[in-house]
């Protein structure tokens, strides 16, 4: 450094710490008192860096009990890192066992620490550097006003803190980690603005309460929607080519799924609450830096090139919160099942039902009842393509689409992020073969609880949902469907006790009510298998294309 630069840095500093003492030494202070002379020590220090661009300090909203970093640092527009300060009497020792700090250095890649005079700077949770430019002996106990100290490495630390830039992730592991990391942030964060009684969060808390999971707890919804945040801006990615940010997230719904641009705005919006959108500004840049090229290249050396998006998924709630990937049975069904799967059924159809095109027959109904993102309707609705080209009528693809695919092929999921994803992926294996969805046209894909039938309750709030509900119940009672398929969860301790279920179960019971242990007859899985029985009775005969214990059923 030069010596007019030194000088103005001293200068600085020192004026600085004239301003940490005048507020300590008239007493009555509270730790954001410090805030305004830290935000502009940060700002005239960064003028000494060699560093190209500017650099903006944002001091977060107020911090609620979970607690967020205190200052969140830009450089050039993207976010650089974060500081969190203590007060001047801190023993950073202290601060950096806390709970509230192992959050941060498990999700935030780079960050500060400091009691306004020691600065502790801490890269992927590691302590790397640390710097005292003024003695808190001088100013606790002495009362004295510090003397600016070790200027040529506070401009170091400074320096790395400032160099920072989120890297380009190639591999899909990479990626779920660090969006898994941010995504738990998140979680923590929702549930202390619905404990706060956040008017946003609480009103979708309670609209998904009362028309989807009656039971769903205030942590499982901050699960739910921390993870349709995460997932669907991964699914968004997918499709931009040239940049990307949460406006261009949103404009990639279809005006055609109301449900979903909603859901999406509630993250976009005005109403969004500030002391999450950082969080999702952090997510975004992970993604926008990602190597999108580099992490399909992977999924096709690995065999996932026919659903790269659908199968990122339980890769991140693997990392993500694999207890509840597996309470959920969230597990990928490799391909060679699902198209197994679905070109037995292909068969049966042709050759026990008079069918001749199979699946691609104007006439067959087909219902997934726990579709997570499409794996098994997507892998359909290629088998009916593949029908049409094999009889060199592959350029009825975008009529058989519309006049038989989008009528007669539905499914439910009760979860929000496969749901989202798979509205995404179903769009985009259209476009793919040369379809686009028409104004008000949609995927019969619908977010519900298959194992319930009460009438949506129509709240003042997210009508769509009501509505999504709606139509799901007419499937359930009017459609007759000739093909149920898919892999439903597996879940012995099920949730799923509504009066309709329970009621279809009884007929599976009745005949066994004096064994010792018909526990299992419980399970999510029979119930998913009676629900599609009751789905066959309806049409007369049907075929039901199930996975259980590993065996084609």
């Amino acid at each position: 450094m030069k010596g007019t630069e030194k000088d103005k840095l001293e200068k600085a500093v020192k004026v600085y710490l004239k301003e940490i003492y005048k507020i300590y030494v008239d007493g009555d202070f509270r730790e954001e008192s410090f805030y305004p002379a830290l935000k502009g020590l940060m700002e005239e220090c960064y003028q000494f860096l060699s560093l190209e661009g500017k650099a903006g300090v944002l001091v977060q909203p107020k911090k609620t009990e979970v607690g967020i970093p205190d200052f969140l640092i830009r450089r050039n527009g993207e976010i650089v890192g974060y500081i969190e300060a203590k007060s001047p009497e801190a023993d950073l020792r202290d601060a950096e066992a806390s709970e509230q700090l192992k959050r941060y250095l498990e999700s935030l890649p780079n960050l500060i620490l400091t009691n306004f005079l020691e600065f502790r700077l801490y890269r992927h949770g590691n302590l790397i550097d640390k710097v005292e430019v003024g003695r808190q002996f001088t100013l606790q106990s002495l009362r004295h006003l510090p003397v600016p100290e070790k200027l040529d490495l506070f401009l170091e630390l400074l320096e790395k803190f400032f160099s920072f830039s989120t890297p380009s992730i190639k591999t899909s592991a990479g990626l779920s980690i660090e969006l898994a990391k941010r995504t738990r942030f998140l979680e923590r964060i929702l549930q202390e603005e619905l404990s706060r009684g956040n008017e946003e969060v609480t009103r979708f808390y309670k609209a998904f309460q009362q028309e989807l999971i009656e039971t769903l707890t205030e942590e499982r919804f901050a699960d739910i929607y921390a993870q349709t945040i995460t997932y669907g801006l991964f699914a968004a990615r997918m499709k931009v080519q040239n940049g990307f940010s949460r406006e261009l997230a949103w404009r990639f719904i279809p005006e055609s799924l109301p449900l979903l641009r909603e859901i999406f705005y509630s993250f976009i919006g005005p109403h969004f609450p500030e002391s999450l959108a950082w969080v999702v500004d952090d997510i975004i840049q992970v993604l926008k830096k990602a190597d999108i090229r580099a992490i399909l290249k992977e999924f096709k050396t690995t065999r996932w090139d026919e659903d790269p998006v659908i199968h990122f998924y339980e890769t991140f709630l693997a990392t993500y919160n694999p207890e509840e990937r597996e309470r959920l049975g969230v597990y990928y069904t490799p391909l060679p099942v699902v198209s197994y799967i679905v070109r037995s059924i292909h068969r049966i159809l042709k050759e026990k039902f008079g069918k001749p095109e199979g699946l691609a027959t104007r006439d067959v109904t087909l219902l997934d009842p726990a579709a997570g993102t499409l794996t098994f309707v997507v892998q359909a609705i290629k088998q009916v393509q593949k029908e049409l080209e094999e009889r060199r009528q592959g350029g009825l693809i975008k009529s058989y689409i519309e006049e038989h695919i989008l009528p007669h092929f539905h499914a439910f999921e009760i979860l929000v992020a496969p749901y989202t994803v798979g509205h995404f992926k179903v769009s985009m294996v259209l476009e793919e073969m040369g379809y686009k969805f028409k104004e008000g046209e949609r995927f019969k894909f619908y977010l519900t609880n298959t194992l319930e039938m009460k009438e949506p309750k129509q709240t003042s709030f997210l009508i769509d949902l009501a509505k999504e509900g709606q139509e799901a119940k007419k499937i359930k009672e009017e459609v007759p469907i000739l093909v149920v398929l898919g892999n439903p969860p597996y879940s012995v301790s099920s949730e799923n006790k509504s009066d309709f279920i329970e009621g279809l179960m009884d007929d599976y019971k009745k005949d066994v009510r004096d064994e010792r242990n018909i526990q299992p007859l419980s399970d999510d899985y029979i119930k998913f298998i009676r629900f599609a029985h009751w789905k066959i009775e309806q049409a007369g005969k049907g075929i039901l294309g199930f996975i259980t214990n590993n065996s084609y059923l």
